[in-house]
């Protein structure tokens, strides 16, 4: 029993640190966008997709976090079958949450390099 309270506490340290890093990630994301603006010198378009880019990753960094603390709780303390096929459906969930915001983010599916013009990758 001590190694399942052990685990099931790791479990919450990590999701508590990934929702600190979405909270401290959004908070900086933030503070940086003011100072852009206040500042003058970008504009308002190129502040907020800046913004939107910091924000964006510290959103996936967070949900990282989360999925790796609910794989612990669920495979290590109670790998039933109805956990596990909880536990696949939340990594479904949040693997496609991550997915289309790292598209979003670099505006461009995962498996193209990066730096091709239209012509290199067929379009």
């Amino acid at each position: 029993m001590e190694l399942e309270s052990a685990i099931e506490t790791t479990g919450k340290a990590i999701d508590a640190a990934g929702v600190a890093v979405i909270v401290v990630g959004a908070v900086a994301a933030t503070g940086v966008f003011t100072h852009r603006l206040l500042r003058g010198r970008d504009g308002l378009p190129a502040a907020y997709r800046l913004y939107r880019q910091s924000l964006g990753r510290a959103i996936l960094l967070g949900l990282e976090f989360l999925v790796a603390a609910d794989i612990i709780r669920t495979v290590a303390v109670s790998p039933t079958f109805t956990s596990v096929g909880i536990l696949a459906a939340i990594v479904g969930v949040r693997t496609f949450l991550s997915f289309s915001l790292q598209v979003e983010l670099e505006g461009r599916w995962p498996w193209q390099r990066r730096g091709l013009t239209g012509d290199e990758r067929g379009t």
